[in-house]
């Protein structure tokens, strides 16, 4: 049974904190202050010329990188067609991500709703990027709790190879947003990341006080993630092998 969801105003800021739990081998924790935009990809936010740099969506950040045109919403189009699912021109897409900060972009993790006019959930594609430039999306058969299982495929830390498998825990509503990953291995909980916030209306005034409360965002998650790296290879946790990944599993 397909989930419904119900979508706040948009464009949004969902304003709110990002935790990161490792568990084993080296347990180690962190939670930091974090927004990211919920829009719709049909309708992106226009930003007044004075702040664009603060916020800008462009296609190179995602999926395929628009290499065959048609923006990030075609280039979805193309991954879920490719993998059985058909995207009605009807259906509605919803992105949860960063936009590009002072012309830098990283996003951990982006998700995207496909969802049909009533508000029913046909797809959900999770992107994941890591910090050497790669990036892969999963296609996801969430349930109606907004569950899902997810075979790892990714190399995305240093300190863990692609075994495993995730339990993902979306919602998405007027309220809350929240995305929740925890990887499991030989039936141990490896680590727990969560992102939750709650949805502003993406007003000028609202995105100048995010901007100012929450400066170079997209900066500051690059290397928060790379000095949280730093701490636990001088704690002695073992790097793992990474092997290039394929840009086919975005396309």
């Amino acid at each position: 049974m397909n989930p419904t969801v119900v979508v706040p105003a948009l464009p949004a800021l969902v304003v709110g904190r990002v935790r990161h739990t490792r568990h084993r081998p080296l347990p180690s924790s962190f939670t930091h202050r974090h927004y990211q935009w919920l829009v719709d990809l049909d309708d992106l936010p226009r930003v007044p010329r004075p702040l664009r740099a603060l916020a800008r969506f462009d296609v190179r950040d995602h999926l395929d990188s628009g290499r065959l045109g048609g923006g990030i919403r075609a280039d979805l189009q193309r991954f879920l067609a490719r993998r059985g699912v058909e995207l009605d021109a009807r259906d509605r897409v919803i992105m949860l991500a960063h936009a590009r900060v002072l012309g830098h972009a990283f996003d951990p993790l982006t998700v995207f709703w496909c969802l049909s006019p009533t508000g029913t959930v046909r797809a959900v594609v999770l992107e994941v990027h890591n910090t050497y430039g790669e990036r892969h999306a999963y296609l996801l058969d969430v349930d109606e709790h907004g569950t899902a299982r997810q075979d790892k495929e990714f190399y995305v830390s240093p300190f863990n190879d692609v075994s495993g498998s995730y339990r993902i825990q979306l919602r998405l509503t007027p309220g809350t947003v929240v995305v929740g990953v925890a990887l499991d291995r030989d039936g141990e909980r490896i680590l727990t990341a969560t992102v939750t916030g709650t949805p502003r209306e993406a007003t000028t005034r609202a995105l100048v006080r995010t901007a100012l409360t929450h400066p170079f965002m997209t900066h500051r998650v690059s290397v928060l993630i790379r000095i949280h790296g730093i701490r636990l290879w001088l704690r002695r946790l073992p790097v793992r092998q990474r092997i290039p990944h394929s840009k086919e599993a975005v396309r």
